[in-house]
């Protein structure tokens, strides 16, 4: 991958994760948690698929496994991170499909919320700052 493509995908990846997160918020102050829990992954996804292409200077897997994209770039995560990749890897399946959708919905206080979307936020000003592009 050459220099400038590199520079464009991994630029659309974090555009694309910044905007998302901006969503997660106004959802979560409009009071749609479950959505808002969803669109913390997908801005968590673009993330690690920017710092993907950063890294491994090419194309991201076609997975929502937030862990796996981890793994796969070979960042060096805490315990504690990990539970989090896995955590909010689960929100994807549960914002989405009916037969979860629903006791999701009831997890999905205002409360557990907004405990992970500050989790979501940290993780996101940490990778940042290991994007070398």
């Amino acid at each position: 991958m050459h220099e400038k493509e590199l520079t464009k995908i991994v630029t659309y990846w974090l555009t694309l994760s910044r905007e998302d997160l901006k969503v997660m918020d106004g959802l979560y102050d409009l009071g749609y948690f479950t959505y808002a829990l969803f669109v913390g992954h997908l801005s968590m996804e673009k993330l690690l698929k920017g710092y993907f292409v950063s890294v491994k200077r090419k194309h991201p897997p076609y997975t929502h496994d937030l862990t796996r994209l981890a793994v796969e770039t070979g960042l060096q995560l805490s315990q504690e991170q990990m539970t989090l990749l896995d955590t909010v890897t689960q929100f994807n399946i549960e914002a989405r499909y009916p037969d979860v959708k629903l006791s999701f919905h009831k997890k999905a206080t205002k409360e557990y919320s907004k405990n992970y979307i500050r989790s979501i936020k940290e993780f996101y000003k940490w990778l940042n700052t290991k994007i070398p592009v």
